[in-house]
């Protein structure tokens, strides 16, 4: 027969589950402004029937329901939306890292605008120009010795300006290295604190939580992919295990995070640039610009530079030495033929100058130009702004200086107006100017790039975000409304024991008391 004290059991398994599902309930509404905690519910498990099958089993009608049970306390969580969000923040970290350089660059380059290099040679062109109107006024020859040594501090300010950014990006490396290092060494300490605890049947939510988040920082600075190993023991069928954690490139996956190890991440790189990323010491790529498009450190890694002149400062800098030696050559080979005020300079029997160079600190090659470029120790009446020997009053060579602008370079070689021809120079093909505007388009199309590709990355990010707050994020709406239908069952219960205790107390001291 079936127990007298039956339903104070259900009872009491009903009360002791909606106070448990109280409490999760207040823990999230707790934690609802908490970075990265992710919701969590109750599971309810229906216990078994009275009676078991038996031989020896009660003869009652059908099997009565026994109550409910507390199972496990799991977090609402998509592993997919989780996979799709970590992509887009690879995506976030590389371009947003690659528009944040190119805004250094275009704040230092400042062009177009009155304070740029482009402004800078335009008015030294202008002075030659003048000079070539009045070449024997002592005020216009000033002029020029200024304007030509303005333009020379502006290719040095601008070598050492960018020099200077290029070697903070060296720096941002060095530091972005060691907190992918510091990352991974915390997930795999959190790995282990995991694989302590499931062992036992628990799910530890606030671990799985605090690895979901390094794994979404981590995921900002190079491309990862995760898996998940089940722990030892007796775990939880809904235990999410250790993860295990690969640096992507391409095809390659080198393991991060294993368990409870940690791989540490390195870089080998020089002046030229970065050659190639380890792990472990062993190069894991060499290949840098097979991962554009790929995480913070990539990004840093293609504006410091990949070697021989690539990379987004590299370049520039690159650019402007071709620029500045290329013309510092023409303007010396011009000017040193021509004639001084005081009748100085021409050239001999063999066409070799007689005259003096105007810009000096050139080596032999065009490396480095841009920053060590400089004016030569002239006085203004050595400026030779004369072809004709003795006629102080001629401006032909300062005609021919200031039309080096449009001097056009085929097969890195130009033709001068006197017949001569300079080859083996850096500018391939055009006008010194159409090089120099060249450079700049070309810094402004990769600034409107990486600006657009941010952007777009930025609103997928945002997009996937939204779909996994509405997953995993706490409504306090919804609580509430929890927290009043468990509130309400916990009523009930409470109110069934109640009635239960009626109905012993009309057994124990109304029965046999018929007739008294």
């Amino acid at each position: 027969m079936r127990s007298t004290f039956f339903g104070l059991e259900t009872a009491k398994r009903g009360m002791f589950t909606s106070q448990s599902a109280i409490y999760t309930t207040g823990n999230n509404i707790s934690n609802a402004n908490t970075p990265g905690y992710t919701r969590q519910r109750i599971e309810f498990i229906q216990t078994e029937g009275f009676p078991s099958p038996a031989m020896n089993r009660p003869e009652i009608p059908g099997l009565l329901g026994t109550g409910v049970k507390e199972g496990s306390i799991e977090r609402i969580r998509d592993q997919f939306i989780d996979r799709q969000y970590r992509n887009e923040n690879t995506k976030l970290g590389y371009w947003q890292s690659y528009a944040g350089s190119v805004q250094k660059m275009e704040e230092i380059m400042n062009e177009p605008s009155d304070y740029g290099l482009s402004k800078a040679m335009t008015q030294f062109w202008q002075s030659l120009q003048d000079l070539s109107v009045n070449p024997e006024n002592e005020g216009a020859r000033m002029v020029v010795l200024q304007r030509g040594q303005s333009l020379a501090e502006t290719f040095n300010y601008l070598h050492d300006s960018l020099t200077s950014v290029r070697n903070e990006l060296n720096h941002e490396m060095d530091v972005t290295v060691q907190q992918v290092n510091s990352l991974t060494s915390q997930l795999a300490a959190v790995n282990k604190q995991i694989s302590e605890v499931e062992p036992h049947g628990y799910l530890p939510n606030d671990l799985y939580d605090q690895r979901d988040r390094l794994l979404d920082e981590l995921s900002s600075i190079l491309p990862i992919e995760t898996t998940y190993q089940t722990s030892g023991g007796k775990p939880s069928p809904k235990a999410e295990g250790t993860a295990s954690i690969n640096l992507v490139i391409g095809n390659k996956k080198i393991s991060l995070v294993n368990g409870s190890n940690a791989s540490a991440v390195s870089i080998e790189k020089d002046e030229k640039g970065v050659s190639s990323i380890s792990v472990n010491g062993e190069i894991a790529t060499s290949d840098m610009d097979s991962l554009t498009g790929q995480g913070k450190l990539n990004a840093l890694i293609q504006a410091y530079g990949t070697g021989e002149g690539k990379g987004l400062y590299p370049e520039m800098l690159d650019n402007l030495d071709k620029l500045a030696y290329t013309y510092a050559t023409i303007f010396n080979e011009i000017h040193s033929k021509g004639y001084d005020k005081n009748g100085n300079g021409g050239v001999d029997a063999n066409g070799n100058p007689l005259g003096k160079n105007f810009f000096e600190g050139l080596g032999t090659d065009y490396k480095g130009a841009a920053g060590s470029i400089k004016i030569a120790d002239l006085k203004p009446s050595e400026i030779a702004a004369s072809l004709v020997k003795g006629n102080a009053g001629n401006g032909g060579n300062a005609i021919a200086l200031g039309n080096i602008k449009d001097l056009q370079f085929s097969n890195n070689s130009v033709t001068l107006s006197d017949g001569t021809k300079l080859e083996n120079l850096e500018i391939n093909n055009g006008t010194i100017q159409s090089f120099f505007e060249g450079t700049i388009g070309s810094m402004a199309v990769k600034g409107q790039q990486a600006n657009r590709l941010a952007h777009n990355s930025e609103v997928l990010l945002n997009s996937v975000d939204k779909n996994r707050q509405s997953v995993t994020a706490v409504s306090l709406d919804e609580e509430f409304s929890n927290l009043i239908q468990f509130q309400h069952a916990y009523s009930a219960s409470a109110r069934m024991i109640t009635a239960i205790d009626e109905m012993l107390d009309q057994i124990i001291n109304g029965l046999g008391h018929v007739g008294k």
